[in-house]
């Protein structure tokens, strides 16, 4: 029943018959269509393996402790392969994606009609495909290594950087451009004195967290064959070396912590 306020008072009303059953109707339809994917998902599910998983990760657990800590040494250069590829995946990701943005906002784009649909499939494309997934095709493309991972991690951030700074562009303040403008300044100088000092805390923050994100992200990419420490993971994985899948994940973790720390430290210092 919904309610109403009279001088303070609340005053509780009885809905008409036909938004009663609506609702009721509404409430109908999500509960089947909740126990029909429950159902699809319970037939291709051997729930036997569900139940015994406490069993199992138990087991998994007690056989990567203690961790296999002289593994450390042989970790070093995967690690700072990782941070290359996040690096440089990011900066050029970067570099694609800032003019793909100004053609992306409506403020700044040459054709509304032409160029813009352009720039915004761009960014569509490159969002809707996981980093993992242009690894894979990559690795098949130009061969296993860093350079499928730094490619893969640099398509893929191209959408993310785009959006969010095309729409920073578009929250511009018009009336700075306009005076800037009215001074007879070539659009090189507009681009300089009058969009650029708007969206350029917006643009370093939008940068330095994609490549926060991107450390996290070039960490499994090994595991399909881009390089990094992921390939030490999936090799260990694979030999069931549990003591040293537990030092690659710390070392992971430590990496991802400080990546975090960093990001943190250079936004406040730029925003």
């Amino acid at each position: 029943m919904p309610v109403r306020e009279e001088a303070g008072l609340k005053v509780w009303q009885r809905r008409e018959r036909g938004r009663q059953l609506a609702i009721w109707a509404g409430w109908l339809i999500g509960v089947t269509i909740f126990l029909y994917c429950f159902q699809l998902i319970s037939d291709k599910t051997i729930w036997f393996f569900v139940l015994d998983a406490g069993t199992q990760a138990g087991d998994l657990g007690s056989r990567m402790f203690p961790p296999q800590w002289s593994y450390v040494d042989q970790l070093w250069v995967p690690l700072w392969d990782t941070l290359n590829i996040a690096t440089i995946g990011t900066a050029i990701a970067i570099v694609i994606a800032v003019p793909v943005a100004f053609l992306a906002a409506r403020n700044t784009t040459p054709s509304v009609l032409f160029l813009r649909p352009i720039a915004l499939f761009i960014i569509v494309a490159s969002r809707s495909i996981n980093s993992l997934i242009w690894a894979l095709l990559l690795v098949a493309i130009v061969g296993p290594g860093e350079f499928a991972g730094i490619i893969a991690i640099g398509f893929r951030s191209i959408g993310f950087v785009a959006k969010l700074l095309y729409e920073a562009i578009e929250e511009i303040d018009p009336a700075q451009v306009e005076a800037v403008t009215a001074t007879g300044a070539a659009k090189p100088q507009v681009l300089a004195y009058g969009i650029f000092p708007q969206i350029a805390p917006a643009f370093a923050g939008i940068s330095v967290f994609r490549w926060d994100i991107n450390i996290r992200e070039s960490t499994i990419l090994g595991l399909v064959g881009a390089g990094g420490i992921g390939i030490q993971l999936n090799a260990s994985v694979m030999e069931l070396a549990w003591s040293k899948v537990s030092v690659i994940l710390i070392a992971i973790l430590l990496t991802v912590v400080v990546s975090e720390w960093v990001s943190a430290r250079i936004r406040h210092a730029i925003i």
